[in-house]
Formats: C-alpha cells, sequence, structure tokens
C-alpha cells in the first residue's frame, strides 16, 4: 500500500518558502510542516515588484490589505514604464488594464490600426487608464476607480509577515543549514535532511526553496536544466537599495542601456534599484560604475552581485520534491513574474496534493503545466528585446537578429500580416501583448475586415469618446502619495 502524505519539509525560506508555508498549513490543517532555514544565508534582492495576480494569493490567505501594506512597506503598481528599448530616446507604459474597447469579433487594436491610419487615433496608450493614472501619478482603490493593479513591496518583510501567518497556522520553523540530503536506496524519493546541528528532519514530500543551489531539486536528485540564454543573453545582475527620493511613482520603470536594462522601484522607506546585463558585452566593473551613476538617493545597502542562467529546471517536481522559486529555475524580472511563478507552483500543489508518494499522474500533470506557464513568460520576455530599433551597441544589434522560440516567431508574424492574435488557454499576459508589440514599434500591416463596416465619422467618434472616458476619469483621482498616505492612515 502506497504510503500516505502526512509531513512536509520545505528546505530554504525566503519569499517562496514562506509563500508555500502560509498558503499550505492554511489549506491542509493536518499536515504536519516544516521550514528549514538559517538566518546567515543572504537573499537575492530581487523580485521587489509583481504583477495583479498577487491580490488574488493574498485574498486566498484571508490578508488584509492595509496591514499587508504597511508591513512590507509597499506601494501600488500600475505598470511598467519601458525606456530605450524601442530606441534610446523612446518610452512606453506597458499598464496593467484593458486598452479602449473590444467587439466580440475584432479587438480594439484593430480599430485603432485603421484610425492611426486615417489620422483619427491617438497613440495606443492614451485610451488605457493604467497608463494614463501611471503617467500622470494618480491612484485609487474603489469600485469607482476602475484600476487594476499590483505592488511594489520589501520581499524580505513579506516573507517575514507570511512566516507570523504560517507559523501561527503550526508550521515549524528549524533554523540550520543543510548539511546532508539523504535519499532511500530503491526509490531515490528523499526521506530526510541533516541539519549542521546533528539534527535530521524527515518528511514525505519536500519543497526545495535553496534558490540558485537548488540543492533537493538538482544537487541532489540531478534533475537537469534547460538553458535559455541563446534567447536572454543577459547572465548578472546588481541589486542596490537607496533612499527614497521625493514621492514614489505609482509604476516600475525598466530603463535600456547598451548591453542590457536596469530597474527602479518606489517602496515607502527606499527605492530598490538594479542592474541586468550581458557579460559578454559589459563588464562587471563597468555594470556596477553605470548602475552607481543612475541611482538616486543615498545608498542603503551594499551591491548584491548576482549570476544566473535564465532557464528552468527540466522538471519542477521530480520524485517527491518540488521546485519552487530559483530553485525551480529563472526568467529575467523585466515583467515581475518572479513571485507569480511562485505562487502559481503553490496553487498547483494545493490543487494536485497526492494522496500517496506515489502520485506519477499527479507529478506528470504538475510539470505540464509549470513548463507551459515558464514557456509562455519566456516568449512574452523575449518579446521586448527582439522587437528593438536600436543598433547603437553590438548587445542590441544581437538582440536585433536573434533568433526566437517557434511559438514567438508565429505570433509575431501573424500579428504583423495579419492583426491577428490568438490566446492559449489560461495565459497570464492578455492585453499586454498589445502594448508591448504596439509600444515598440510592432504595427499590423491591416486590420480586421469587420473593422470597415463602421462609418469613418462613428470611428472618429468611438476613439474620441474613449479617449476622453479615460481623461476624465483620471482627472478625478488623487495623487499616488495621497492616496497611499489617506489609505494607511485609516
Amino acid at each position: 500500500m502506497s504510503q500516505r502524505v502526512e509531513s512536509l519539509t520545505i528546505v530554504g525560506g525566503g519569499t517562496a518558502g514562506w509563500m508555500a508555508a502560509a498558503a499550505l498549513s492554511k489549506v491542509f490543517k493536518r499536515l504536519k510542516i516544516t521550514l528549514v532555514e538559517s538566518d546567515s544565508i543572504g537573499t537575492v534582492g530581487v523580485g521587489e515588484a509583481t504583477i495583479p495576480t498577487l491580490q488574488f494569493f493574498n485574498q486566498l490567505l484571508g490578508i488584509n490589505e492595509r496591514d499587508f501594506i504597511r508591513e512590507t512597506q509597499a506601494t501600488f503598481k500600475l505598470g511598467i514604464q519601458f525606456e530605450g528599448w524601442r530606441s534610446p530616446e523612446h518610452k512606453y507604459i506597458h499598464g496593467f488594464g484593458e486598452t479602449g474597447k473590444n467587439y466580440w469579433a475584432a479587438g480594439f487594436h484593430n480599430f485603432w490600426r485603421r484610425g492611426d491610419e486615417l489620422g483619427l487615433a491617438e497613440s495606443f496608450g492614451r485610451y488605457c487608464r493604467e497608463v494614463q493614472a501611471a503617467q500622470a501619478d494618480r491612484f485609487a482603490i474603489g469600485p469607482d476607480s476602475g484600476l487594476n493593479y499590483a505592488y511594489h513591496l520589501d520581499a524580505t518583510r513579506y516573507g517575514q509577515y507570511l512566516r507570523k501567518m504560517a507559523e501561527r497556522n503550526g508550521t515549524i520553523r528549524e533554523e540550520g543549514k543543510v548539511t546532508r540530503v539523504n535519499q532511500c536506496k530503491d526509490s531515490g524519493n528523499i526521506l530526510s535532511v541533516t541539519l549542521d546541528n546533528g539534527k535530521s528532519v524527515d518528511g514525505d514530500l519536500f519543497i526545495d526553496c535553496t534558490g540558485f543551489a537548488a540543492l533537493l531539486i538538482e544537487q541532489t536528485l540531478q534533475t537537469g536544466y534547460e538553458d535559455w540564454s541563446h534567447w536572454l543573453p543577459c547572465d548578472r545582475a546588481i541589486a542596490l537599495q537607496t533612499e527614497l527620493t521625493g514621492d514614489p511613482k505609482p509604476y516600475t520603470r525598466a530603463v535600456a542601456h547598451k548591453a542590457g536594462w536596469r530597474w527602479e522601484i518606489p517602496l515607502q522607506h527606499r527605492r530598490g534599484n538594479g542592474i541586468v546585463y550581458s557579460s559578454d558585452y559589459l563588464p562587471d566593473d563597468e555594470a556596477l560604475n553605470l548602475l552607481n551613476h543612475s541611482v538616486q538617493g543615498g545608498l542603503t545597502s551594499e551591491p548584491n552581485k548576482i549570476r544566473f542562467v535564465t532557464g528552468k529546471r527540466k522538471l519542477q517536481w521530480n520524485k517527491n520534491c518540488i521546485a519552487l522559486g530559483l530553485a525551480g529555475g529563472f526568467l529575467e524580472p523585466l515583467e515581475s513574474t518572479s513571485i507569480h511563478l511562485i505562487q502559481q507552483n503553490i496553487l498547483k500543489l494545493i490543487k494536485l496534493f497526492p494522496d500517496s508518494i506515489d502520485c506519477a499522474l499527479d507529478r506528470d500533470e504538475f510539470n505540464r503545466r509549470a513548463d507551459s506557464e515558464y514557456r509562455q513568460v519566456l516568449d512574452f520576455i523575449v518579446l521586448h528585446y527582439r522587437l528593438t530599433e536600436r543598433s547603437d551597441s553590438p548587445f542590441w544589434q544581437h538582440c536585433r537578429t536573434m533568433s526566437v522560440p517557434d511559438s514567438l516567431a508565429h505570433r509575431m508574424e501573424q500579428f504583423q500580416q495579419t492583426g491577428r492574435f490568438f490566446l492559449e488557454d489560461g495565459e497570464l499576459f492578455v492585453d499586454s501583448w498589445f502594448q508591448v508589440m504596439i509600444g515598440q514599434g510592432l504595427i499590423p500591416k491591416t486590420y480586421h475586415a469587420v473593422v470597415d463596416e463602421m462609418p469613418e465619422s462613428e470611428l472618429a467618434a468611438l476613439l474620441k469618446q474613449l479617449s476622453q472616458g479615460v481623461q476624465s476619469h483620471i482627472a478625478k483621482l488623487p495623487s499616488h502619495a495621497e492616496f497611499l498616505k489617506r489609505y494607511l492612515s485609516a
């Protein structure tokens, strides 16, 4: 008879570990959950910008949003401002909301495309509430705000916040470094981990949250890794924190440079900064110098230098071990998907939680879905690099001509030639594709035939009405800083 899953051991804390502990301890009251971590192990320092799906995760945990904002020193995020990606001086915002008004036969971008051709349309972003609110530095929450939003947060504080919740739900925390991983000689399953204090912690199921070290999923189980660096050539990052100067903006900045890009993430108490680059095109010392000269405010941390290979484990769930976060793979933080991918694997594990250790069907389904999600995010991130008009450096010359995944190549060609775009079931990014493609200059050569059924005067009135409606709505909102202050004092 197969062994039932009665205990779960999470190796590694941080954001990934405590997200898993908080969620699983809330759902499975009878499951014994132990989390092993060491305070002497630091954090990577990226992943402090999120996407709107984190709202759903927090709601599942019953988290009060005001408490969460206070505890994590969070601010609100309406999108990402991409600067210098299409050309050195060009910028646009990828907002989290819907652009314009879609019709069942054709998306709004088709009507915008014809309007642009006739000189009737404004820029694509003028028809998106989140884009316009971000540009105007305005924000509000409520039934009348109509804004989709995410958060900028202190990831370390978020982990600490979730730790309290998990421990209240019965999660046991063990302090210590893992010195040995013990496996079953017959099945290869992990039986226990031995700590530097001599203690042994066993489990029926294990979650690997050990970051790039991937102690369980790779060092022990030798799962294998898919290297995607031929599509995403950046292999270095440096994270740096500074004092906050001025009011925090409700968007992340992603500023391209000659060999990659850098980020700015405003929190309540500081600004998170970082640079992502390819060491083939930019030496480490030059990258640090470039970052130091771009930041605002005094330094509040030492530079955290990170080396990585973009890609993912060949299996996210191997034998009785599931990888979360950096242990499972790394895609650039360009579209703030790191925490989202952690969240998704946790939710999949809850839905596919096995009755016994012998759970091949659940494991295979988990891996199939996780693989699909990683590849969808991969395509979207590669899109930003491939769609550039820049030729001012060898790095961008390479990106303009590099090969891309077949699935992305098909989408780009179909959109450019016909204006058509089709989503797979369960895709994360929807309107985002249009905002990035059009924002970076991929304009369809034609539009859907149904658009010509609308008289030119009616099209002009529609575009004017939509634009004015967005501007009128945004004008009623308070500034982001003003709203944040009111929200936290309530």
